[in-house]
């Protein structure tokens, strides 16, 4: 396949993507959301549905002020309604007043869409595609038209659905666009439709927008390009009502790096990683680790046959460069781990040792107890980091906490319940005693600690917790079970993660708790050093 084809990238996260469960973006969130995807590269970006709501047509009022170097806005809207004019209905008015130089309206090319779900008949739907298409060309630099349902339309009375797209053209569209509304079409059906309809017209600009029910969004997208397609709309993170939408985190690199075709430049691609996690960010779900190429798993290792091939080639194992989309190859480690994983995890973070280092057996039988009892290191680098240090031989004690005690106590009526902590440490000789409030235990005892201990380590002032996950594992050989806690911490500038285990989960608090205050002098005295 030629590669000398251009693909435009059409985002249609802030609309579509917000019709996804428990997505939503304020109006602020939508305009820093536009400017990173202007920044990404891609060419349009669907804002919203102007005669819709207000905060979409809030939208449209900020976006003007933008001045973006290479998207252009879009508003969405329909057809104009049935015995109403464009110039009296008034949600083609609402696209115009958006102000955008593109417009995408959406229109029905399914009979049974027409007969069933609009009430009129079959020629009157494609005169609403005529008029509007029409209309809008008079106003606007572009005009898009959605053919929804298009792929069911096409198997079920395709001599409709084909009026409909010459409809479209007929009245000056610059793209069609091929919907698989419902998400049930295959990738086989998807290319031959496209490669069918690009035979019935003359040159005609076709793009495609795909639902990702039969989990088979990204394929049939990509299945569309190969017949033909030269526009592709989908979601960053594959956001979107029911299953979602096609994921523009992996149609995007797909294009420019599997079928070798113009789309974004390298250097932009390289920023995909960021992009996506930014937005991710905003909409405060879990994240969503197993995205291909943009997941914080996409590139991780934890089999220590998979780590010592990677260590040689990393061709080995994965399929394209990390970096190629501004992702980081991840070692993880584990009871399944190897010497590799365990030399390569040590290097990553900074600890000097040479893979053939009979020590490092000994880190991995440590790792092997210790996760046995409970821990788990994948997602604590930091505890994991002051693990190796110890069991070299490296590590050098700080400080001793010699006793730590907490009080929750329930105050009458509807008041909150006060937690107070008490923290005994002892540096170089030097005991000291102090007792801290917080909105919880373990938010008490690391106020204690850290109070405790500012007066010899002042880089401790820039310390705070910002997230606390408590895990109920079971315990190997027993019906009892432990407690797993998760702490991430940062100072402003860097972020980690430490883990504690107990069948108590003050004690397992304190302990993670502990392992990050150590961390963080750690680092100080080593950025010292530098």
């Amino acid at each position: 396949m030629s590669n000398s084809r251009t693909v435009e990238i059409y985002d249609v996260t802030l609309r579509d993507g917000t019709q996804g469960e428990n997505i939503s973006f304020s109006i602020h969130d939508k305009i820093r959301i536009t400017q990173r995807l202007d920044d990404l590269g891609v060419h349009y970006i669907e804002g919203g549905w102007p005669g819709s709501n207000e905060r979409d047509k809030g939208y449209f009022e900020e976006a003007k002020k933008l001045g973006l170097k290479n998207a252009s806005v879009a508003a969405f809207g329909s057809t104009r309604r049935a015995r109403k004019s464009c110039e009296e209905d008034a949600s083609i008015q609402a696209l115009l007043e958006a102000e955008t130089p593109v417009v995408t309206i959406v229109g029905k090319s399914w009979d049974f869409q027409v007969t069933e779900a609009l009430k009129i008949e079959l020629e009157e739907n494609l005169e609403l595609v005529h008029d509007s298409i029409e209309y809008l060309k008079r106003h606007v630099d572009k005009v898009f038209f959605d053919a929804e349902h298009f792929f069911d339309g096409w198997k079920r009375n395709s001599e409709y659905s084909a009026k409909v797209l010459e409809t479209a053209y007929g009245a000056g569209v610059d793209t069609v666009v091929l919907c698989d509304t419902n998400g049930g079409s295959m990738p086989w059906d998807v290319e031959g439709a496209i490669r069918e309809v690009n035979g019935m017209f003359d040159n005609p600009s076709l793009g495609i927008h795909t639902h990702n029910d039969s989990e088979v969004g990204v394929a049939n997208t990509l299945y569309a390009v190969r017949g033909g397609a030269s526009q592709v709309q989908g979601t960053m993170n594959g956001y979107g009502e029911r299953c979602g939408n096609a994921n523009l985190c992996a149609i995007i690199p797909n294009i420019a790096l599997k079928l070798g075709m113009d789309s974004l430049s390298v250097e932009n691609l390289k920023k995909l990683y960021s992009v996506s996690h930014f937005i991710h960010e905003l909409t405060n779900l879990p994240p969503l680790k197993k995205q291909a190429f943009v997941g914080e798993s996409a590139f991780a290792h934890k089999g220590g046959i998979h780590v010592s091939a990677v260590m040689k080639n990393s061709d080995t194992y994965e399929h394209v460069e990390p970096r190629s989309v501004g992702n980081r190859r991840r070692v993880l480690v584990s009871d399944l781990s190897g010497r590799a994983n365990i030399a390569y995890k040590a290097q990553e973070l900074g600890v000097d040792i040479d893979p053939k280092d009979e020590r490092i057996l000994k880190v991995l039988n440590e790792l092997k107890v210790l996760e046995n009892q409970g821990y788990e290191f994948e997602g604590a680098d930091a505890s994991f980091e002051l693990l190796v240090r110890k069991t070299l031989g490296t590590y050098k004690k700080r400080f001793y906490l010699k006793s730590t005690r907490t009080l929750v106590e329930k105050r009458e009526g509807d008041e909150e319940p006060l937690s107070e902590a008490t923290a005994e440490v002892q540096v170089n000789g030097v005991t000291e005693y102090t007792v801290a409030r917080g909105n919880g235990p373990v938010n008490a005892i690391d106020g204690a600690l850290r109070k405790s201990l500012e007066k010899f380590f002042p880089g401790l002032k820039t310390l705070r917790l910002l997230d606390y996950r408590v895990r109920v594992v079971s315990r190997s050989g027993g019906t009892d079970s432990v407690v797993r806690v998760l702490v991430e911490s940062g100072d402003g500038e860097k972020r980690w993660s430490t883990v504690g285990v107990s069948d108590n989960i003050v004690e397992a608090s304190w302990k993670a708790l502990v392992d990050s205050i150590d961390y963080k002098i750690l680092k100080d005295e080593l950025d010292a050093r530098d």
